[in-house]
């Protein structure tokens, strides 16, 4: 079986990443220079930047190589999470000081000029997928699936529950449907987004997007475990914030060794996912496997 040294691949796959993001953002013009220093400022902290990765990975294995479709889905991709981040760290939602281990954005500036960063971002990255896409085929298949994944039936859907469900008594099926939401369809999409830009066909665009969403979901399950074990220097965010603020978690509703065995389980599911692609699929087995496994 094929070693992968995955910490090495995912930050060789960031530097990616990163390098087309700051590449697109030095195209654009217009821009207020303090938006523009705030936008910086999110995109440049040190991110995992693993949706981007997922992105890059899943074009390599349907397409053979890493192409230019899907750089700029990743960097795509990277800005909706981020103005996830830059949103959900804001006073009225998650109040939280710390993000990637610096000030959050409206403590690093102030709150309207995160809240304009984050819209920027959001709208941003349609912008990337509408100019740089190669076909308008990919490009409008890939607007769909990321505008799906990211919208008020996805990811803003999933962060409404989980705000609507704080304090209130943790349920099993409730809690799967705010983690689907809130985390695994952004995950999803990313496989998708990697599929569509090395021109898969249907049946291996359903596995990736099928892995997408376990991945996605054992993330997250790791995620809630994380913020009861690490500490905030680590997490490079405010840890034990979910209980403080009567999260519906994992833990809170299983415990914590229930929770990991949870998580055990969906990875298995996200690896039984890639089995039509055999050892082609190893880095994306590996991945799934430090997922669960990782500090922070």
């Amino acid at each position: 079986m094929l070693q992968v040294d995955i910490k090495k691949a995912v930050s060789e796959k960031a530097d990616l990443a990163n390098g087309r993001i700051e590449a697109i953002l030095g195209q654009w013009n217009g821009i207020p220079a303090r938006l523009a220093e705030a936008i910086k400022y999110v995109l440049a902290a040190p991110g995992k930047r693993v949706r981007a990765a997922i992105v890059l990975w899943c074009c390599e294995l349907v397409g053979g190589k890493c192409n230019d479709d899907a750089l700029n889905a990743a960097a795509a991709i990277e800005m909706i999470h981020t103005y996830s981040l830059v949103h959900d760290d804001l006073p009225a939602m998650d109040d939280d000081d710390f993000r990637r281990g610096r000030a959050s954005c409206h403590k690093a500036f102030d709150e309207a000029t995160a809240i304009l960063a984050g819209d920027s971002l959001l709208t941003m990255a349609f912008e990337v997928l509408a100019e740089d896409i190669s076909t308008s085929q990919k490009a409008v298949e890939m607007a769909k699936v990321l505008a799906q994944a990211a919208g008020p039936a996805g990811m803003i859907a999933g962060q409404m529950d989980d705000i609507i469900a704080e304090n209130s008594k943790p349920n099993a099926d409730k809690l799967s449907l705010i983690h689907i939401n809130k985390t695994a369809k952004m995950f999803q999409a990313s496989a998708r987004l990697g599929a569509i830009a090395g021109s898969a066909d249907e049946e291996q665009k359903k596995c990736l997007s099928q892995f997408g969403l376990n991945l996605g979901l054992a993330f997250q399950v790791a995620d809630d475990i994380l913020d009861v074990v690490s500490d905030t220097k680590t997490l490079g965010k405010t840890a034990g914030k979910d209980a403080k603020q009567g999260k519906v978690t994992y833990p809170a509703l299983f415990g914590l060794e229930e929770s990991r065995k949870h998580a055990e389980n969906i990875i298995n599911q996200a690896i039984e996912n890639l089995s039509s692609f055999g050892e082609k699929a190893q880095t994306l087995k590996s991945l799934a496997y430090e997922i669960i496994h990782r500090t922070k």
